[in-house]
């Protein structure tokens, strides 16, 4: 997915004047302090939620290696690289801009963004609204797809956040009932799809009897101070744009097992656990919408081979990721305190996720990180 500069322009114009929108739901004080979580990790910086001010910290003061830094720098440069961001334990190590790309660009997330879907289901089953197991029909209606009523009434609100729904996934996008067809039992087949993923958004807002974006908003974006919005680019297919300081912060909420400086965002633990973990068994690193790295063996989109070994070898074990089209990229690394933020086009063969851009990144952060 390749965005064109004028619509590009459109769709930052369309950021600015859109409202933040919370209309028909509960309003949730964003300076709310409630218990936090005791897996959050101590010492992370949580930067002010409505205010440019983001505390630093030096690569040297890390004793990072300056000439890695320099090879880094150069590499994302020549890989058409918009904007990268490096957290320490919640602090900027680096921000980088490269071209006409500055700290208020918005950009789009591609699939990337598929995790923040995860995250405010996550909150909708928190607050009672639905349970992952209930069946999709309960909140799509019947006849969604165009399986029969015993194969349909199998899909549950799970199956579609683990891309196990058993749909036929070559109409990669579609969410009408005529292209979302029966090709296996529900649970048994492991595909990247567009289609059930994309209608999640409609269970949250048939759930929370709201719009999509209205929760999501009231629930993670404003309360932790991103900015952004949801655009359709394919008329199906709901994306997210914002500033890469915004994906940045999203990343630092997962860092912070669900909390924002003393308030809780998502406080399920439980669903935070399996969210990175491997949610079924067909493909070990895949959680909930997120990537999984230090598994045995991966699946990729498009593809149904298993593939030994793991995702990025050379990443830490215990990254976990969301990973877009043209190598949008969000880590999170929780055994270093790190996040880690890319934007911009496609910088490797890639597989609408995953690509071989990301060894040859971890190959440069290696080489520069200091590693505790």
């Amino acid at each position: 997915m390749r965005i064109g500069f004028a619509l590009l322009i459109l769709l930052i114009n369309f950021a600015c004047t859109n409202p933040e929108g919370s209309e028909g739901i509960e309003v949730l004080d964003p300076t709310e302090e409630n218990e936090e979580s005791s897996d959050t990790p101590e010492g992370l910086y949580f930067p002010p939620s409505q205010s440019p001010e983001w505390e630093t910290l030096s690569p040297a003061m890390l004793a990072w290696d300056s000439n890695g830094e320099q090879a880094l720098e150069e590499y994302l440069l020549s890989k058409d690289t918009k904007a990268f961001i490096v957290l320490k334990e919640g602090k900027i190590v680096v921000e980088w801009y490269f071209g006409d790309h500055t700290q208020n660009t918005s950009w789009y997330w591609a699939s990337a963004g598929k995790t923040l879907t995860s995250y405010t289901l996550g909150i909708a089953q928190e607050e009672g609204l639905l349970s992952l197991d209930d069946t999709s029909s309960d909140y799509l209606g019947v006849g969604w797809t165009s399986a029969t009523a015993e194969q349909e009434s199998a899909i549950t609100v799970r199956h579609q956040l683990t891309m196990t729904s058993g749909l036929d996934d070559t109409a990669f996008d579609c969410v009408s009932p005529e292209c979302l067809t029966f090709l296996a039992e529900a649970g048994s087949r492991w595909a990247y799809h567009n289609g059930p993923y994309t209608l999640l958004q409609q269970v949250i807002s048939s759930a929370s009897s709201s719009s999509f974006e209205d929760y999501f908003n009231s629930r993670i974006r404003n309360r932790i101070g991103m900015d952004g919005f949801w655009f359709s680019t394919s008329g199906t297919n709901n994306v997210f744009f914002s500033s890469a300081r915004s994906m940045a912060r999203f990343g630092l909420l997962n860092l912070a097992n669900g909390q924002w400086n003393g308030q809780s965002i998502l406080g399920d633990t439980a669903y935070l656990n399996d969210l990175k973990s491997p949610s079924q068994e067909l493909n070990s690193s895949y959680g909930y919408l997120y990537w999984l790295n230090g598994q045995d063996d991966f699946r990729l989109p498009g593809l149904q081979a298993l593939f030994n070994g793991q995702l990025i070898p050379n990443a830490p074990a215990d990254t976990f990721a969301g990973l877009g089209a043209n190598d949008q990229k969000l880590f999170i690394v929780p055994s270093q305190n790190l996040v880690i933020v890319r934007m911009g086009e496609d910088a490797g063969t890639s597989q609408l996720g995953p690509s071989s851009f990301d060894t040859e990144l971890w190959d440069l952060l290696n080489a520069w990180i200091v590693y505790d």
